[in-house]
């Protein structure tokens, strides 16, 4: 289950507003329902887009020479799946591991990697969020719930419309000996950015 964030949302850029402007006028004119475009837009932020980037993780777990080729090649790897794409051409992934945790930003708007992780989440596009990541990103992972030990080194990748990020999380010790689409459920949106952890057996979020 995603983690919970305290962040505001308030700083939209011009996008941002047309988009919305454009949202209002078409909800006045009775064009736009509301509540089934936010059921829509939640959809495929929180339970469909993630799942490409899941079974990537899920793979990368349980197959040694694709964890290599996907920390190698990722944009060949994650292609390999059937998941690349536009949003997508240029990826590079980077684990984590005891010693050091990996979180994804985008310090000037909101690229990010549409074939494997979906729509990119609200805060991630928010002011605070790529203001914060940069220069407290221990505080940003306190936010979310995640504190980790402080031995372990933070490392913030900034992405671009040249490259973008997928952060392989550690499989939890538990999840030994579950396949694939079992360790799939493990991995949340929020792990693969770096503002959450793998989730662990026995709360994984059902399939749609």
């Amino acid at each position: 289950m995603d983690q919970p964030h305290p962040h505001t949302h308030s700083q939209l850029d011009p996008m941002e507003v047309r988009v919305r402007a454009l949202e209002s006028l078409l909800t006045q004119k009775g064009y736009v329902d509301p509540a089934a475009l936010d059921a829509i837009i939640e959809t495929y932020e929180t339970r469909i887009g993630p799942h490409n980037g899941a079974a990537v993780v899920a793979r990368a777990w349980v197959n040694p020479e694709f964890r290599a080729w996907l920390l190698t090649d990722a944009t060949a790897a994650i292609d390999s799946m059937g998941f690349g794409g536009r949003q997508g051409e240029h990826m590079v992934a980077v684990p984590n591991s005891d010693q050091v945790h990996n979180m994804v930003v985008c310090t000037l708007c909101s690229c990010y990697p549409w074939p494997i992780l979906g729509l990119p989440p609200v805060w991630y596009k928010s002011a605070p969020y790529r203001a914060k990541a940069v220069q407290d990103p221990r505080g940003v992972l306190r936010d979310f719930g995640v504190d980790l030990p402080a031995t372990t080194r933070l490392r913030v990748w900034d992405s671009t419309a040249e490259v973008r990020y997928l952060v392989l999380p550690r499989m939890p010790a538990a999840a030994k000996g579950l396949d694939e689409h079992e360790l799939a459920r493990l991995v949340t949106r929020d792990s693969m950015i770096g503002t959450g952890l793998a989730l662990e057996p026995g709360t994984a979020i059902p399939p749609p």
